[in-house]
């Protein structure tokens, strides 16, 4: 075990980093995010939750998952590092909107497991893995998660990367597997979310793998 976060409490997120106008709360025990803004804000309205941990390249994660509201869409980034090796932290300052993370000044992985913002997402849903610096999507995969009118939940979610091989798995059904012939180093990862969606989280933990 090289992290566990049960997120149920405001203490237990007092070390992580809001990028965007983001508010959370705990009324269930658990994690729950989402925007302060309003969706017509477009790309300004995005926002994302790092972690603090730094992690290397050979990693375990797993988390429970609950979508409380869409439309919307969830993604975790994960081995996000400056293009220089630097902390995410020592870069430029970052407010949601998604070029900042693709076509900014970080190396990252970005899995969106919960894509329904739009018509198209929500007549076929998938996973999609993206590897940046660049907008480069590297695997697809089925989504199996119910629209939020059926979700119960938790669902846990597995992402697995090992030697450069990338696994991810949504309620123990797998979805992708990738091999990246120039993986990442490792780094930090983080929950992002577009609005309006709500979300909510719980159980976070990393493993060496």
């Amino acid at each position: 075990m090289l992290y566990h976060n049960r997120l149920g409490s405001a203490a237990d997120i007092a070390d992580f980093r809001m990028e965007g106008d983001g508010a959370v709360s705990f009324p269930r025990g658990r994690l729950r995010l989402e925007s302060l803004r309003p969706p017509e804000d477009g790309q300004d309205a995005n926002i994302v939750l790092w972690c603090p941990a730094d992690f290397g390249p050979d990693i375990t994660v797993t988390w429970d998952f609950w979508p409380i509201r869409e439309p919307g869409l969830a993604i975790l980034f994960f081995h996000a590092r400056g293009r220089n090796g630097e902390s995410i932290f020592d870069l430029a300052p970052r407010t949601g909107p998604y070029e900042q993370y693709h076509h900014g000044d970080l190396n990252a992985y970005h899995v969106s497991y919960f894509r329904r913002m739009w018509p198209s997402e929500r007549r076929l849903h998938t996973c999609n893995l993206r590897k940046s610096y660049g907008f480069h999507l590297v695997a697809q995969g089925p989504d199996p998660l119910p629209a939020v009118l059926d979700a119960e939940g938790p669902y846990q979610m597995r992402l697995t990367i090992h030697r450069g091989v990338t696994s991810f798995e949504v309620a123990g059904l797998p979805s992708f597997r990738w091999t990246d012939p120039e993986p990442l180093p490792g780094g930090r990862i983080g929950f992002r979310q577009m609005a309006p969606m709500i979300g909510e989280y719980a159980n976070l933990q990393v493993t060496a793998s």
